[in-house]
């Protein structure tokens, strides 16, 4: 489980997150949508701590750690709550001078200090996962976009993370080869996944996500079950942004 109490950031004057406050249940899916500039990649950041918060307590599983402002957190509470999250990145971040195995490996091998036969057989473990085992030597710069991207969420699930952070996962990608990575994380959501993921895409939200979190200038407009959230939104502005991502959607 996952609980965010009273999370603020702020980068000098400018507050980017203003007391906000999330839980997300072990094995479910959780969106984050709402306008740019609105604190969707913030929040995310902040549960991993890549961002350190200003202000509230981020708890995962029996981790917990407090912030205050001019406090400098505590350096073994916030590698404990890191372990437990995976990240895939909007643009992949894949290393240039690995193979795709290899870049499954890199962080059980360079942190966990896995031997290298281990880490080589859960990189192919994870790999077939997501279709991509046939790419094992492969180079990065001979993937496509889509496939890069399925290689980056085979490395973020190499350590057995008990979150998968997703930071705008498909909106480097064209419609064709976004498809492949919904049905990644679809897949990976019906295995029972924990996830939560900033998104701008309607039909990878409306596909596997049971929560969906309307942010905008850094609170939480809306919350509730994802098929209630998109249908029936209760607030109109979030009903205004639902319509605009439907209308960016043929079909939708």
């Amino acid at each position: 489980m996952i609980r965010l109490t009273g999370i603020e950031k702020r980068f000098g004057e400018l507050a980017v997150l203003r007391g906000v406050s999330l839980t997300v249940a072990e094995g479910s899916v959780t969106a984050l949508i709402g306008p740019s500039g609105g604190g969707k990649s913030t929040l995310l950041r902040c549960i991993n701590l890549l961002e350190i918060p200003t202000a509230g307590t981020v708890r995962i599983g029996d981790a917990e750690l407090a912030f205050r402002p001019g406090a400098k957190p505590d350096r073994a509470g916030v590698q404990a709550i890191r372990r437990q999250t995976g990240m895939v990145f909007q643009n992949f971040q894949l290393f240039p001078h690995q193979t795709a195995a290899g870049n499954v490996m890199e962080g059980l091998v360079t942190v966990l200090k896995w031997p290298a036969d281990r880490a080589r057989a859960r990189a192919m473990e994870l790999l077939e996962k997501v279709g991509m085992a046939h790419k094992a030597d492969a180079w990065p710069a001979t993937l496509s976009g889509g496939q890069q991207q399925r290689v980056a969420i085979a490395r973020a699930l190499a350590p057995s993370p008990r979150v998968l952070l997703c930071d705008e996962p498909t909106s480097a990608l064209d419609p064709e080869l976004s498809g492949e990575v919904v049905e990644v994380l679809a897949q990976l959501a019906r295995e029972g996944t924990t996830m939560v993921m900033a998104t701008h895409d309607l039909r990878l939200a409306s596909a596997i996500a049971h929560e969906v979190v309307f942010l905008e200038a850094g609170t939480v407009v809306e919350t509730g079950p994802a098929r209630d959230l998109f249908d029936r939104p209760a607030q109109e502005r979030t009903k205004r942004f639902i319509s605009t991502l439907t209308q960016a959607v043929p079909g939708a």
